[in-house]
């Protein structure tokens, strides 16, 4: 596998065309990555190492490419194997890649290999055109596709937990949660931050707003993490009702989602819902404030070009300065985790 530079100056003259095309195909690696996980390899090795027959038969693959998959998995770092022999999950794919286990985070990439990764084939179409690249998005809007049905809602669910597992525990530890009682998480899904949250500081009780199709997704969470008798679902739509009072309202990935008016009306509505001194959060992929680093959250703003009709991703400091506009008296942007970072608003 050709070792990635991350020197900056280095990446930008390397005296080499390795990492240009790298990044053309990078797709290669992402695809197979997607197919491991469409093919539940990593969970056809949870329960231990399989030979190569063994694991070719539990996952499908036919003889002609089974060799060659497995040991580009193996290449990636996502799989271990035994000499010449017997597969195995890697700590890290066995923590977060087995579909049982409670780190999952194969979610995003479930909803990556079903649906995003047709959108970006049309980037270029999306880039000349300002328009979606999601069928859904097309016709309706994004959400009508990723709430269709049980198994939609259920995918999308799961990939919001995956894409929100690393931010959620530093919210969880970082936020000054001791100086309130009661937190609302608008878009909830099914409930991950707010499990998170109300595990680590017992004084707190908490809602979930969501669209109707969410609730069962929210309430099984919520009971297999035995918070039932402090959580709660609400159901609605905040662009016709109004949003849950509480002492602290969460945006988790969902600003990004809408145009910029959207996104002002929805801070409009939570400064109105929010007690004197209460508090919004709002976590994202932040770009930061030069425009330079944050590729992951460049990234994502570009899938919300192909995926929705308006959305884009932006800095902390546009973030705080729609806050002001708001009425919010004072705000701070904090790092998280990896590319996401959190923007804290206080009325």
């Amino acid at each position: 596998m050709v070792n990635q530079v991350t020197d900056q100056d280095s990446r930008r003259d390397s005296g080499s065309p390795e990492r240009i095309l790298r990044v053309g195909l990078g797709f290669w690696d992402a695809k197979a990555l997607l197919s491991a996980v469409e093919l539940d390899v990593f969970g056809a090795l949870a329960e231990g190492p399989l030979d190569y027959e063994e694991l070719r038969a539990r996952t499908g693959v036919h003889p002609r490419g089974a060799r060659d998959f497995f040991d580009t998995l193996v290449a990636l770092g996502l799989l271990d194997r035994e000499g010449t022999g017997r597969y195995a999950n890697t700590p890290d794919t066995a923590r977060y890649l087995v579909r049982s286990a409670p780190g999952y985070v194969g979610g995003m990439l479930e909803l990556a290999a079903g649906q995003l990764y047709s959108s970006w084939a049309r980037l270029t179409e999306a880039l000349r055109t300002g328009e979606p690249q999601c069928e859904e998005a097309k016709q309706s809007d994004f959400f009508d596709g990723a709430y269709a049905d049980d198994h939609q809602s259920k995918t999308f669910s799961r990939a919001m937990t995956g894409l929100s597992s690393g931010p959620i525990a530093r919210i969880a530890e970082r936020f000054p949660w001791s100086r309130y009682r009661t937190v609302a998480d608008i878009g909830c899904s099914e409930g991950a931050l707010l499990t998170g949250v109300l595990r680590r500081h017992a004084q707190l009780s908490g809602t979930g707003f969501d669209l109707p199709p969410m609730r069962r997704h929210f309430e099984e969470y919520v009971t297999a993490a035995g918070l039932t008798d402090r959580l709660s679902f609400r159901a609605g739509d905040f662009f016709t009702d109004p949003l849950p009072t509480a002492d602290v309202l969460v945006f988790g990935h969902i600003l990004h989602d809408w145009d910029l008016p959207t996104k002002r009306m929805l801070l409009e509505k939570a400064y109105a819902a929010l007690p004197e001194a209460g508090a919004v959060v709002v976590f994202e992929s932040l770009i930061d404030d030069e425009r330079r680093e944050n590729d992951f959250g460049l990234l994502m703003s570009l899938n919300m070009l192909v995926e929705t009709r308006g959305g884009f991703d932006y800095t902390g400091a546009e973030c705080r300065g729609w806050l002001a506009e708001a009425g919010f008296r004072e705000s701070r942007v904090e790092h998280l985790a990896g590319p996401d970072s959190m923007v804290i608003g206080i009325k």
